[in-house]
């Protein structure tokens, strides 16, 4: 969509509010291409192929990785921004760095790193996402990390505690933590990667948690979302059973959730009427939505899969083993920097330093060095 095209609501890369070094234009590429070019040629893109999603890499060749859920959501996005006029580009940008700060071993790594930080600011994925673009990616010769643009920051902060944001706010006044101190929203391009994430995690969850044996798909029956379209899969071919009749039903499903984003969304414009990005910003509530009924059979599916894959045992013995590693790890590196890459060692802030090595390491690395300095072998 060119710039004369675009919706005065949508994201502009002619008038970002820019990098927090300034550089010179790209001859070929709008500032939003850079970004999302940059984080892909990242170390950080790399290692997110071996990160767990939900199972570990190792337990399966086809189960998602964060890598993989990454670009499931920059697709759903970049489909869902084109039928709304959005910029795709900046939604492809955040869709795919937004779990960048994302620690080995899924949500039981932030949580071992969050406890293992206390008293020493904490651990948030989210925050720790745009540490990874700001500050510890070391690609460049004028600056730490990538120095993307506003907007795309912007849209990888999701989350944030109070006191992170006060904290990001001393140094960057009016900046991408003013909402989460003041009320607002984010742009519609990030607000929609919030709703592409949610909806990507639930289908392949349901896919990946019927392929591990873990949940049965009568089991997921009980979910009024799935059950309507596998019902509907079955109407239109009677035949159907198997993996093609699930993955006919997630499909059916992942179709209904894009296009009830879409519809309501339109809605939600066309009351709100904002007449710039930034008028979007001011707003009380996201415009970029499910309607009412489709967020409660969403929520209904998030529920399912937290109690009956998310708690499952197995699922819960790996992730026993997982926060052992990563506690022991922390251990090991607080009590004796020498263990830790110079770059790191030579850092004021130890803890911070050794939660920064931890985060950016894959499941595999984690094993291996967890093995290599207690001697243990937990997977």
């Amino acid at each position: 969509m060119t710039a004369a095209m675009r919706p005065a609501y949508a994201a502009d890369p002619a008038r970002s509010r820019g990098r927090r070094l300034a550089e010179p234009a790209a001859p070929t590429r709008s500032e939003f291409q850079r970004d999302r070019d940059r984080i892909i040629h990242s170390t950080a893109f790399r290692r997110l192929v071996y990160k767990t999603q939900v199972f570990l890499n190792h337990e399966g060749d086809l189960f998602r990785t964060r890598l993989t859920h990454s670009l499931e959501v920059a697709q759903l996005g970049r489909s869902i921004a084109r039928s709304l006029g959005l910029d795709e580009d900046l939604v492809e940008a955040v869709a795919l760095a937004h779990d960048l700060g994302h620690t080995p071993f899924g949500h039981a790594g932030q949580d071992v790193l969050d406890a293992c930080m206390q008293g020493h600011g904490g651990f948030e994925h989210n925050l720790q996402s745009l540490r990874v673009v700001d500050q510890l990616e070391q690609r460049y010769p004028d600056f730490d990390g990538l120095n993307l643009c506003f907007e795309t920051r912007e849209g990888i902060l999701k989350h944030c505690s109070r006191r992170n944001a006060e904290l990001i706010e001393a140094v960057e006044p009016g900046g991408i933590a003013m909402r989460f101190l003041h009320g607002g929203q984010p742009s519609l391009e990030a607000q929609l990667c919030n709703l592409a994430d949610e909806v990507a995690y639930n289908a392949h969850d349901v896919d990946d948690g019927v392929r591990s044996g873990l949940i049965e798909l009568e089991q997921l029956l009980e979910v009024d979302l799935v059950r309507e379209h596998w019902r509907s899969a079955l109407d239109a071919h009677p035949q159907l059973a198997g993996k093609r009749l699930l993955f006919e039903t997630i499909r059916r499903m992942l179709s209904a959730q894009v296009y009830d984003i879409i519809d309501a969304t339109r809605a939600a414009l066309a009351a709100a009427t904002p007449a710039e990005a930034d008028a979007v910003r001011r707003c009380d509530k996201p415009l970029v939505r499910f309607s009412a009924d489709m967020r409660a059979r969403s929520t209904a599916l998030k529920r399912f899969l937290f109690a009956n894959l998310y708690r499952h045992p197995q699922v819960q013995s790996t992730r026993a083993r997982a926060e052992e590693v990563l506690r022991e790890l922390f251990s090991v590196y607080a009590g004796d920097v020498t263990q830790l890459p110079p770059d790191f060692a030579e850092r004021p802030d130890r803890e911070r330093a050794c939660a920064d090595y931890i985060a950016g390491m894959t499941d595999r690395f984690a094993i291996r060095d967890h093995q290599r300095l207690t001697g243990k072998s937990l997977f």
